[in-house]
């Protein structure tokens, strides 16, 4: 038989389905730089990229005062990347919630792999867990907010994080938009109304990833 026949009775490769994770994201600093975080497949599931990662931990650098004294919480925990990134920084503390019970599983695995003791994982409804959080009295010198796209989660949640927020603390918000339209882009767009209570201290854009930094405003402002 020829070599071209034998080619074409070879079976094609079937790809693979289930648990199994279809990438992978990296720790870009810190104590635990470079380590490989899995990314299931998970509906929604969208890791920040590195370099939306490494330009927001560069404008946190600069804006938070201790790293260590840091109460952070990671509202849409995912992957993880957020707030393992926090994590290996030196952050105080990192609350990260899911409600996926696979995503939550895996971020079980990278705490117990890194001994991150630092870091309480939670399964839970994102918005119903910011409600408990706010009642038990909690409060964080950074949130992060980077909820599945095109479920308007991000304006259900913001207004959330008024109550969980400690004053002067930061809000990371991502999304598939600007938050304030044409505004950020030098226009004259106007904040709707879940945003008005912020004001965006940064923000930048890589592809099709927005991403801010939002803080509230001083009351009377």
């Amino acid at each position: 038989m020829s070599d071209l026949a034998m080619q074409k009775k070879k079976p094609a490769k079937v790809p693979v389905h289930g648990p199994q994770h279809s990438k992978q994201v990296r720790i870009i600093g810190g104590s635990w730089k470079r380590t490989p975080l899995p990314v299931l497949d998970a509906l929604g599931l969208r890791p920040t990229p590195d370099r939306v990662r490494e330009t927001v931990f560069n404008w946190l650098n600069h804006l938070l005062d201790n790293w260590s004294q840091s109460q952070v919480l990671d509202l849409f925990a995912g992957s993880g990347a957020l707030g393992f990134e926090a994590a290996s920084r030196g952050a105080g503390a990192v609350t990260m919630i899911d409600a996926n019970t696979g995503v939550v599983r895996q971020l079980d695995a990278i705490k117990e792999k890194l001994k991150a003791a630092n870091v309480t994982v939670l399964r839970a409804d994102a918005l119903a867990a910011a409600q408990s959080l706010a009642l038990r009295g909690q409060r964080f010198d950074v949130i992060f907010l980077d909820p599945p796209y095109g479920l308007n989660l991000l304006e259900r949640s913001l207004p959330l994080c008024q109550a969980l927020v400690k004053e002067g603390g930061l809000v990371y918000a991502e999304a598939e938009a600007p938050l304030m339209g044409e505004e950020e882009e030098g226009g004259g767009g106007e904040a709707p109304d879940w945003l008005a209570p912020w004001e965006v201290v940064r923000f930048d854009k890589a592809g099709l990833v927005h991403f801010h930094l939002l803080r509230l405003r001083a009351k009377g402002a």
